[in-house]
């Protein structure tokens, strides 16, 4: 079922946020702060935009979504935990020796994973490979890639979007974690990273720039990359690492590691005051 309400959105999202913490304060390990930064964006992909049933995962014809920075699947298992496709108490068995949600997704494992990444810079790659699968088979599906800004440094990612361009992969909507943080620190310092709107410009995608924690502007932006035609689209997302928690938020380092007992109990509380607005 799709949903329109804004609020809605938002209060699954942040139901998304506590998952997160839930799990990972579970494993004692994971990546928190990247994965609170695409809860939002995840949330909007699942409830409001995908064409997906949770009771077909395995359905040929339902839009995919590879998550090629796999270190946040914390946040991506959290979406399919609250859209269904397993649940929710097996959040808690994260990183544990024989759950299926492993440090990394697992498309052999998990129902709702289209994609096993964990390797970075490889997941534009495979995303473009479905695209133009979809379009072989006239299937009509769409294809959605979430990078992370650090992983762009990645050759492969320029190698995967030049093919995105040559081939008008216009059921390819690329959405770039743009938060400015990555395990070592700030983007532009560490790999030099920097005017990536007119890098993507330059390779022949429809770039759109976003807030990538307003929900009405990622359901735009969506949108617009759903009619755009003839090139790939890439959303750049301006998000805030630890997104909801505010003792993890732009700071490098909660890239990974996990909440003591204390931190858990605050992060929590924080999400749980957050959901009283609702």
């Amino acid at each position: 079922m799709k949903i329109t309400n804004v609020k809605a959105l938002k209060k699954i999202a942040l139901e998304v946020r506590k998952d997160i913490i839930e799990a990972v304060y579970s494993a004692k390990s994971g990546h928190p702060g990247g994965s609170l930064s695409i809860a939002d964006i995840l949330t909007v992909l699942y409830f409001n935009q995908m064409n997906i049933d949770e009771k077909k995962p395995d359905d040929p014809n339902r839009d995919r979504l590879v998550l090629s920075k796999g270190h946040a699947c914390t946040a991506l298992y959290s979406v399919l935990a609250e859209k269904g496709y397993f649940d929710k108490e097996d959040l808690k068995t994260f990183r544990k020796l024989g759950s299926p949600l492993q440090g990394h997704p697992d498309m052999n494992k998990v129902p709702g994973i289209d994609m096993t990444t964990g390797s970075l810079g490889q997941g534009l790659s495979a995303s473009v490979g479905m695209a133009i699968a979809s379009k072989m088979n006239k299937a009509g599906c769409k294809i959605y890639c979430i990078l992370g800004d650090g992983e762009i440094e990645e050759g492969q990612i320029w190698e995967a979007a030049m093919s995105a361009s040559k081939y008008k992969l216009d059921n390819l909507c690329v959405i770039l974690d743009n938060n400015n943080l990555q395990i070592d620190g700030e983007i532009e310092k560490v790999g030099g990273m920097n005017n990536i709107t007119e890098k993507f410009l330059s390779f022949g995608f429809n770039v759109v720039n976003i807030n990538g924690h307003n929900i009405d502007e990622i359901i735009d932006a969506i949108t617009t990359a759903k009619q755009t035609k003839g090139k790939p689209t890439i959303i750049i997302a301006k998000t805030i690492k630890g997104k909801g928690v505010s003792f993890m938020e732009n700071k490098a380092e909660w890239h990974g590691k996990a909440p003591s007992e204390e931190e858990y109990k605050l992060a929590m509380d924080e999400l749980n005051k957050a959901m009283l607005e609702f």
